[in-house]
């Protein structure tokens, strides 16, 4: 065995290293190609966001390729809820996986509010509560609150969908 794969032996650490390197690099060339306006003067544009989490995924891919070579290792699991030896709850993994596909499913066509409050009432049933009534009235107030939250806060159109016109 040559003594480089010797020394990278027990070190799949070095996977996370290059998957955080190739985002940072995906991220920083999709900031690239972001068009700008020219009548937009603001200094701090649309570019500097993408920009700043591309670098920084960068950096942390490098510091934790040091680490690594240098014989840095991460702990294993050992969270106090955590019990490795149980097999996955599928009862429970399944329906959550179907709240995120139905949303995804329908976000075009109904909208978000309508779709997010299918996601949210779906994930806590999923996860357990029977309290039906209330689960919808939070998933509502979730899904419109996150709806203008975007719209107000960030300036982002969410899909109205089937309540174009009411929101």
């Amino acid at each position: 065995m040559n003594k480089l794969a010797s020394r990278l032996k027990g070190r799949s650490e070095l996977g996370l290293v290059a998957l955080l390197g190739a985002v940072g690099v995906i991220v920083i060339v999709d900031a690239a190609s972001i068009t700008v306006p020219y009548s937009q003067s603001d200094p701090v544009g649309p570019k500097t966001m993408p920009f700043i989490v591309g670098g920084l995924l960068l950096v942390c891919a490098v510091l934790l390729a040091i680490n690594v070579l240098r014989g840095g290792r991460g702990e294993a699991e050992a969270g106090e809820d955590v019990d490795l030896s149980h097999p996955t709850d599928w009862r429970t993994v399944v329906p959550l996986i179907g709240a995120f596909v139905l949303n995804v499913l329908l976000i075009d066509t109904v909208g978000w509010v309508i779709s997010g409050a299918l996601l949210f009432w779906g994930s806590a049933w999923a996860l357990g509560s029977r309290r039906y009534v209330r689960d919808a009235i939070i998933a509502v107030v979730l899904s419109l609150g996150t709806f203008y939250g975007f719209y107000l806060g960030l300036g982002i159109n969410l899909p109205a969908g089937l309540l174009q016109g009411v929101l």
